[in-house]
């Protein structure tokens, strides 16, 4: 396998999953497409959304407008404010249980419910099932968010069939806004192609069950996309924001905060404390295996969303990721009391599914990290604050453990503004 060739001008390269190209200046599809923010009408883009949207609306008042899918964390809130408050349009919000859920993003999301005054329904899957499915995903293919990311993109789609609601409308696309794989002129939306070939690793539900497996039927049924006839008898359709909107999470997650009581927590594997406040294992565990797998972590697309949007040199966001990618994990006991393993059992799992092309193996149990950070010229760069505020912890009230299912916070009196220490 050739050697990644990187950006001039982020920290990507050409070994990102999603697929990456660089042009005869150095510079990566990404960043190409980046441009875009800057060049691009963003007054007509939204009017253009607001025509798209327009023959959604249930004018007779006996459905909603469109489906939102939200979880307590990532784009969830200025999303909804878009929808509401900016398009105007009743939404039925849907989210997925994750079941390694903090008690701050079963409050974000209760508070999100309340100050845009939605109606949501909220997936629980047996979790006997999850467990199975998770056993099974990490073993086959070294992930334990299989199910979160089959859930998250399938049950938005249930619904709108369910009850025949057509219009589901996403923040923004992952593809687009970390390498560059569509323009936003482009317009892409939602695909079950996509959600199988990026978002589940290839895999669909049914793909799971194999005769040297214990999962069942019944334990996959939940995350099987809808069929063709009945998408087309709705005319169900996902359309993303961010094609319409110049998207920015770090701007848009202060402006939630100040506007509507989002909170944010610090992580240790990561100087970004917007994203993921909802999940003990997003920026823990399963950032782990990002880095086994792929030789770089949440950290480095953090730190090139920031270069890219001018918030950041290049130098400064390669020592952030030399900071924070190696840290160590917090909350691994909490999942493995929860998925019934061991620490050194999970280990040797993991360890099956390290890249040999970013770590080598001296004596067994040695490995020595060759990752993206490690390919590239040494930095003077050693402090840097990339401003992120931190208003809570992920153990909000001092609750520990996993949220299975939040009762919900109702008004609050304190100040979700105040910085923590």
């Amino acid at each position: 396998m050739s050697a990644p060739v990187f950006c001039k001008r982020c920290l990507y390269s050409t070994a990102h999953p999603l697929g990456l190209t660089i042009d005869d200046e150095g510079i990566c599809s990404g960043c190409r497409v980046h441009e875009e923010k800057d060049q691009l009408d963003w007054s007509a883009r939204f009017e253009k959304l607001r025509a798209l949207v327009e023959p959604y609306r249930d004018r007779a008042g006996r459905n909603y407008d469109c489906i939102v899918p939200v979880t307590g964390a990532q784009d969830s809130y200025y999303t909804v404010h878009v929808v509401k408050e900016k398009l105007g349009l009743n939404p039925l919000l849907v989210s997925y249980n994750k079941y390694f859920n903090t008690p701050l993003g079963i409050r974000n999301l209760a508070n999100l419910r309340i100050r845009f005054n939605c109606d949501i329904l909220s997936q629980n899957v047996n979790p006997l099932s999850v467990k199975r499915i998770v056993r099974t995903t990490l073993r086959r293919f070294g992930s334990i968010y299989w199910p979160i990311l089959a859930g998250h993109t399938v049950f938005p789609v249930q619904t709108a069939v369910r009850y025949r609601i057509p219009l589901i409308i996403w923040g923004a696309h992952q593809g687009l806004e970390q390498v560059g794989m569509f323009s936003h002129e482009h317009e892409v939306e939602m695909t079950r192609r996509y959600r199988k070939d990026h978002d589940l690793m290839g895999y669909e539900a049914d793909d799971l069950l194999s005769i040297f497996d214990d999962l069942a039927e019944e334990d996959v049924g939940q995350y099987r996309y809808p069929d063709d006839a009945a998408l087309e008898s709705v005319g169900v359709r996902g359309i993303y924001l961010g094609n319409y909107i110049r998207w920015d999470p770090k701007a848009q997650h202060e402006q939630m905060m100040s506007s509507h009581g989002y909170q944010s927590a610090a992580f240790p594997r990561t100087f970004d404390s917007y994203d993921h406040v909802d999940c003990f294992n997003y920026m823990d565990l399963h950032d782990r295996i990002k880095l086994y797998k792929h030789g770089y972590s949440r950290v480095t697309d953090h730190a090139t969303r920031e270069i890219r949007h001018g918030r950041m040199s290049r130098e400064q966001g390669l020592a952030l990721v030399r900071t924070h990618e190696q840290r160590p994990l917090v909350w691994l006991s909490q999942f493995c009391q929860w998925l019934g393993i061991n620490q050194r059992s999970l280990e040797f799992i993991l360890n099956q599914h390290r890249n040999p092309q970013f770590w080598q193996e001296g004596s067994p149990g040695d490995w020595t990290f060759r990752g993206w950070s490690t390919l590239q010229a040494e930095t003077s760069e050693t402090t840097f604050d990339p401003g992120f505020r931190v208003t809570s912890t992920l153990e909000r009230d001092g609750l520990r453990g996993y949220v299975t299912v939040g009762k919900g916070w109702g008004s609050e009196t304190e100040d979700t503004t105040k910085e923590i220490e």
